[in-house]
C-alpha cells in the first residue's frame, strides 16, 4: 500500500503518513494483529528514519486502549501528529452521540501533554453542526447573528492551540471562502461563546438524532439503499423548529430519498452495513424504526 500510494502521488516520500483508525476492531482483535504483531509499526518507524516518511502518526476511533498503548510508548515512536474526533458536541459529551467514544478534551490534553500536536476531523460532527438547526441557532445567533453554524464550530476547533489542522469536507466554493476567512485571522472563542457553545451541545444531544456522519462507508448497500439520505432525511426532522404534519413529512421524504434509491422498507437486515460504520450505528435497526415511523405518517394521514 505504501509503494503504491508513492507511485499514485509520484513522489519518492510522504509528508503525513498514519496509522488509521486504530480503535475500531478492537486491540487485540485488530490493533495488535494489524499493527503489532506484524511489524508495520515499526517498519513505517525505519520508513521516517530513511526519510520516506516524515511525519507519522495515527487516527483514532473505538478501543481507547489502542490510543492509551499509542501514548504510553511515545517515548519509542515519537508521534508527530494524531487525528481526533473533536467539536463541541464531542468536547464534553462524546459518548452520548457515541457510547464507544471518548471526549475530545481527554483526547486533546492528554496529546497536548506530551506534546503531540492534533488534527482534527468531523470539526462539524459529518455536517450535522452545519445544517439550520433550531436549537443551536437559538443560542448562538444571538451573540453573532452574522455567523453561520459553520463559522461557530471551525471557531471553536481553532481557539485550541495545539489544533495543527482542522479537516473540512467542503463541497461548494463559498465553504472555501468561509472557512479561510473564519482562520484569516482567527478569533478564538471567549469564555462566553464556548458556554454558548456548550449549552448549544446539550440542546442538540436532547433532540435525540442519529449520529450519522455522512461517510458513506455503509455503501452501496446491496440491496439498494441511499442509508445516509434515509438517515438524515430523520435528523432533519428531528431538529426543525416546529415538527412537519405526517403530509409534510411524506413529502419531504419522498423529495429527499426518491422511490427508485430505495427507501427504508426495502432493508432485510443483513447487516452488511453495521461493521463499516465509524459510530457503530445499528443501521438495520434504525431503519427498521424509521419504516416503522413512516408507516404511523401514512396512517395518520388516512385517518
Amino acid at each position: 500500500m505504501f509503494e503504491d500510494s508513492l507511485r499514485f502521488l509520484r513522489t519518492d516520500y510522504i509528508d503525513n503518513y498514519l496509522l488509521h483508525a486504530i480503535g475500531n476492531g478492537g486491540f487485540e482483535g485488530a490493533f495488535k494483529p494489524r499493527y503489532l504483531d506484524n511489524g508495520a509499526l515499526d517498519w513505517c518507524a525505519e520508513l521516517r528514519a530513511a526519510g520516506r516518511i516524515r511525519n507519522l502518526g495515527f487516527s483514532y476511533h473505538g478501543d481507547p486502549k489502542a490510543f492509551d498503548w499509542c501514548l504510553a510508548h511515545h517515548d519509542q515512536y515519537r508521534w508527530d501528529f494524531c487525528q481526533i474526533q473533536m467539536n463541541y458536541v464531542d468536547w464534553k459529551h462524546a459518548k452520548a452521540v457515541n457510547a464507544r467514544n471518548l471526549d475530545a478534551e481527554y483526547l486533546y490534553n492528554a496529546l497536548t501533554e506530551l506534546k503531540i500536536p492534533v488534527v482534527i476531523m468531523e470539526p462539524l460532527l459529518g455536517g450535522r453542526l452545519a445544517r439550520y438547526n433550531y436549537a443551536l441557532a437559538k443560542e448562538l445567533a444571538p451573540l453573532d447573528p452574522e455567523a453561520s453554524l459553520a463559522k461557530w464550530a471551525m471557531r471553536f476547533c481553532g481557539t485550541y492551540p495545539n489544533v495543527m489542522c482542522v479537516l473540512s469536507g467542503m463541497t461548494r466554493t463559498e465553504h472555501i471562502r468561509e472557512n479561510i476567512a473564519t482562520f484569516s485571522p482567527l478569533k478564538p472563542c471567549s469564555a462566553e461563546e464556548l458556554a454558548a457553545l456548550e449549552r448549544a451541545a446539550v440542546a442538540y444531544l436532547g433532540q435525540k438524532t442519529i449520529p450519522c456522519n455522512q461517510c458513506d462507508y455503509c455503501m452501496p448497500c446491496p440491496y439498494g439503499l441511499d442509508i445516509p439520505s434515509i438517515l438524515t432525511f430523520r435528523n432533519k426532522i428531528l431538529t426543525a423548529e416546529k415538527p412537519p404534519t405526517a403530509k409534510e413529512a411524506l413529502r419531504d421524504y419522498a423529495r429527499a430519498v426518491p422511490e427508485e434509491l430505495r427507501r427504508a422498507d426495502h432493508c432485510i437486515g443483513c447487516n452488511r452495513c453495521k461493521p463499516h460504520c465509524p459510530q457503530m450505528i445499528d443501521i438495520p435497526a434504525e431503519l427498521a424504526a424509521i419504516d416503522k415511523w413512516i408507516d404511523e405518517l401514512k396512517d395518520e394521514v388516512l385517518k
